[in-house]
């Protein structure tokens, strides 16, 4: 009891909560394993404790000015998601674990994407964001750090190619809606072309055009209404 008070009168105390980890060095040297959750009893002048948080962290990467492998310069920021799994690591095998891997990434940002041509930026995000967070998940192995997650969020380009390029997607859609009707006159011809074999080979299917063609004009409430003669019936009069 006697040495409890004399301990809780010369030693400081510090608390470390439930998502928190402390690594206590004494005299230079790691005390132990990391502690915690809990009320520590430091002794002054003698250890020194390090607090470590655990939980996930996320840390936006500033946009780089990224050269691609066909020559196009864009710009490319990112999110990288991480934690901690091993405090003592994280201390003790490198000086400022969040600045390291922040650092660390803007650099994997600019070497995994200068091998990437600009067509695939835009299109195969999710493959390049797995491959960051591949290369980032091994580097920081040894510093304690666990990279979670790492999200490509804005690609920009320089706005002379992004006229360039919505030229050329007009110009496609021009093209594509050209050959669509091409292919519906097309098939418009045939149908045509099968109705008339039809009629040559039926002269009562002709009458029977004949008469719904009068029909549809009389619905439509002209005040002139043209009847046309059918080519058989002028024969006589052409041949006289």
């Amino acid at each position: 009891m006697l040495l409890t008070l004399i301990r809780s009168h010369f030693c400081k105390t510090k608390v470390v909560a439930e998502y928190e980890r402390a690594v206590i060095f004494r005299l230079g040297r790691v005390v132990g394993g990391a502690k915690g959750p809990g009320l520590f009893f430091l002794w002054p002048c003698i250890d020194e404790m390090n607090k470590v948080d655990l939980r996930t962290v996320a840390f936006d990467v500033p946009p780089q000015e990224i050269l691609t492998k066909d020559s196009v310069t864009v710009s490319v920021d990112a999110v990288v998601y991480y934690r901690i799994f091993d405090p003592i690591m994280s201390v003790c095998n490198v000086d400022n674990a969040f600045r390291s891997a922040q650092l660390l990434s803007a650099t994997t940002l600019r070497n995994v994407l200068g091998t990437k041509l600009m067509s695939e930026l835009l299109t195969e995000r999710d493959s390049i964001a797995h491959s960051m967070q591949q290369l980032l998940d091994t580097a920081t192995d040894p510093w304690g750090i666990k990279v979670e997650r790492v999200e490509i969020k804005d690609v920009r380009l320089p706005v002379q190619l992004q006229r360039a390029m919505a030229a050329e997607a007009e110009a496609t859609r021009e093209a594509r809606a050209k050959v669509v009707a091409a292919e519906g006159e097309q098939n418009a011809s045939r149908a045509l072309k099968e109705a008339a074999d039809v009629i040559m080979e039926s002269p009562a299917a002709m009458q029977l055009r004949y008469l719904q063609t009068l029909g549809m004009i009389s619905a439509e409430r002209n005040s002139t209404i043209i009847f046309p003669l059918p080519i058989d019936m002028m024969q006589a009069f052409m041949k006289k």
